[in-house]
């Protein structure tokens, strides 16, 4: 048995304290009042969030009245499973913990309809919403117009800028979407439509949840028993909060609650979200008599990556000055490479990956970061020309497969029979079953008509008339769902499932890979108690991409990762390799004529670089070909970022492929040798 020494007369810290710096045991245990946490990347924030937590249950307060609000469930489940370590994992289970979007989904069943009872709806996910207004927009009928307009997703955008930063449409047009100025009072049509559409079918899309949780809480007769409901409010990731969350939190807190939230202002990457820095900024404006802390010991980067990151950071004019102090020591510099080209910058980051990995850096503890998704294709080339497996995010999410969303709609349907688009979708799998025949089929059952009854019963009932080639199809549906009301939401799936395994072969080429997909579905139904209860949080907190649900790769495999800068955030590996860091591509010449839009992307390459935990790589090509695969060089010069640029001595510079633009043959021709060996290569094997 270990026993812990203590100098004489020193008490043992209390048990939620145990491992933490003297800054993060000042947060963990301030005391009565509203408190901003600042924490700078890698400060151990989660630590010290739970810590926060784990004191709260071990001083007496009930862990029923404690909210826990987190931006993706991966977290809250993170910080939960943390505080039952901590405590007890009983005590966990009764946290009110997850994301804005899932808490409000569970306050409005419970406490958002008539006299305090729940409120009866589907969640859309964004691509069943894409679809919803894309019918709104063709039923318009602006999209016959001779003038070009919106597509639905670009409606769908502008609706969601409307609604989250809380600013007319006429404005959001203005400084967003110039290109659809003249279209502003169709849009305005467009939108209503879109909005009676989906309260006639019972539906709501991720901003109505919020919508309707600030409606609660802000109403006279459900706000004052709402705000009663918790001590402790706790918020992770403040920085990212939009002016409606903002309101949320200020009504949640008008009962008396305490409220911590913990940010970092330097990490504010999601404007084109409408979230803003800026509750964060006058925190302590909302919530007067606040305390402020900051947590700046980093455990997660060395010395020479910090020095970069500070050194970076240091440039914002507006962001809350902080030095971040490394608690692991020296370490390897970071290194700038200079690529002649595009194709260069491929080749030196696939050395540097293999050489990092002969040296003991696997490829899963590897990342190349970029600043938009297309920034990555000539990458990807070089990748499977060496054979080197990479995985990439910003890929087909899962819930935007096709298949995933056929069986989604088949649930949905059982759920809340005046859903619509999860008719168009079911019936669209029967063979012979075209748009007109849906609308019949609809119309006859009064999918969209409250008054005639459940659409369901009725259609399960009378049977619509059909073309024998679909009668087959349309007998093992009606059977499906006949059975699936008395099962558990995972033999749901199974049943469905197989009525899926009826239809798919006509329906995709690739049929027996997605039936794979949809029997990890059924085991991850396993972990819900109802089908409303596991359809809302898939749609709320979908796995990434499809993969996800096929189980872990073969023990041989490894994969570098490839991802965006914003997808990488809350994210860290041993290696980060950031591309493209020109200027033009970081920041990207979209934001160049606006400080806020500047300073967020200057928080951009911050993020990125304090991802690395000791190799930092930053890569830059010195030209762009106009023509990648033709034969000719035509450019043009790209100089490095104005972010790397007066940050250069905190580098070691490195060149790959050439040091200055006319170098090599590019000026003069174009070298053949290298083309002829490639292909001459590849016919060796």
């Amino acid at each position: 048995m270990i026993e812990l020494m203590f100098e004489s007369g020193e008490d043992p810290p209390p048990p939620w304290a145990v491992g933490l710096n003297a800054e993060q045991r000042a947060a963990a245990g301030h005391g009565p009042g509203h408190l901003l946490i600042v924490a700078g990347a890698g400060t151990g924030k989660t630590r010290t969030l739970v810590a926060r937590v784990s004191r709260l249950v071990q001083e007496g307060v009930p862990p029923e009245r404690i909210l826990l609000l987190t931006f993706t469930r991966r977290a809250a489940r993170e910080m939960m499973d943390r505080v039952g370590a901590a405590t007890e994992r009983r005590v966990a289970t009764r946290l009110w913990g997850g994301t804005f979007h899932s808490v409000a989904s569970r306050l409005l069943r419970t406490n958002g309809g008539p006299g305090g009872s729940g409120l009866q709806f589907s969640v859309l996910d964004p691509g069943d919403a894409g679809d919803l207004m894309s019918l709104v927009r063709t039923g318009s009928g602006h999209a016959r117009s001779r003038r070009r307009f919106p597509r639905a997703q670009t409606l769908l955008s502008i609706h969601s800028r409307v609604v989250n930063s809380q600013r007319k449409l006429s404005q959001v047009v203005e400084e967003h979407f110039p290109w659809v100025g003249e279209h502003t009072e169709a849009l305005g049509d467009i939108f209503r439509e879109y909005t009676s559409r989906k309260r006639r079918q019972r539906v709501l899309d991720y901003d109505d949840l919020l919508l309707m949780w600030r409606a609660l809480a802000a109403s006279a007769a459900g706000g004052p028993h709402l705000a009663g409901l918790f001590d402790h409010i706790l918020i992770d990731e403040y920085q990212d909060t939009n002016p409606i969350q903002a309101d949320i939190v200020r009504h949640m807190c008008s009962g008396g609650a305490q409220l911590t939230v913990v940010g970092d202002d330097a990490q504010a990457i999601y404007g084109f979200r409408a979230a803003t820095v800026e509750n964060m900024w006058r925190f302590a404006e909302d919530f007067p008599g606040a305390t402020t802390l900051t947590l700046t010991g980093n455990y997660r980067s060395t010395e020479p990556v910090l020095t970069v990151a500070n050194a970076v950071v240091a440039q914002s004019e507006f962001l809350v000055p902080k030095v971040l102090d490394s608690r692991r020591g020296p370490g390897v510099t970071p290194r700038l490479v200079t690529c002649a080209d595009e194709g260069a910058q491929s080749v030196a980051v696939c050395d540097r990956v293999l050489e990092l990995r002969e040296e003991g850096v696997p490829l899963e503890d590897q990342a190349v970061l970029f600043r938009a998704g297309h920034h990555s294709d000539h990458l990807e080339l070089e990748l499977i020309r060496r054979n080197i497996p990479f995985v990439k995010y910003g890929g087909l999410k899962f819930l935007e497969a096709a298949h995933v969303k056929d069986l989604m709609a088949l649930l949905r349907v059982l759920e809340n029979p005046s859903d619509e688009l999860a008719w168009n979708r079911s019936l669209s799998m029967l063979t012979g079953v075209g748009p007109a025949t849906v609308t019949r089929i609809t119309t006859e059952i009064g999918v969209t008509d409250p008054e005639v009854g459940d659409p369901l019963q009725r259609f399960l009932a009378a049977g619509p008339d059909l073309a024998p080639r679909a009668g087959e199809g349309l007998a093992l549906l009606g059977d499906a769902w006949r059975a699936c009301p008395d099962l558990e939401p995972a033999d749901q799936v199974e049943v469905l499932h197989r009525f899926c395994a009826h239809v798919f072969p006509t329906r995709y080429d690739d049929h027996l890979a997605r039936l794979g997909d949809l029997d990890q579905l059924a085991v991850t139904a396993r972990s819900y108690r109802t089908r409303g209860e596991f359809l809302t949080e898939l749609v709320l907190d979908p796995p990434e991409r499809t993969g996800d649900l096929a189980g872990p790769p073969h023990l041989d495999e490894e994969y570098l990762t490839l991802s965006t800068i914003h997808s990488a955030k809350g994210r860290e590996w041993t290696a980060v390799h950031l591309i493209h860091a020109a200027d033009g591509n970081i920041p990207s010449d979209m934001s160049l004529g606006d400080a806020g839009q500047l300073d967020e992307e200057l928080r951009l390459a911050y993020v990125a670089v304090t991802r690395a935990r000791d190799h930092l790589e930053v890569n830059f090509p010195l030209r762009y070909h106009v023509h990648r695969h033709a034969l000719d060089d035509r450019h043009h010069l790209a100089p490095l970022s104005r972010f790397f640029e007066p940050v250069r001595e905190h580098f070691e510079a490195v060149s790959s492929g050439g040091e200055a633009p006319g170098d090599g043959v590019g000026d003069e021709g174009v070298d053949l040798t290298d083309e002829v060996d490639m292909f001459l290569e590849g016919l060796w094997d």
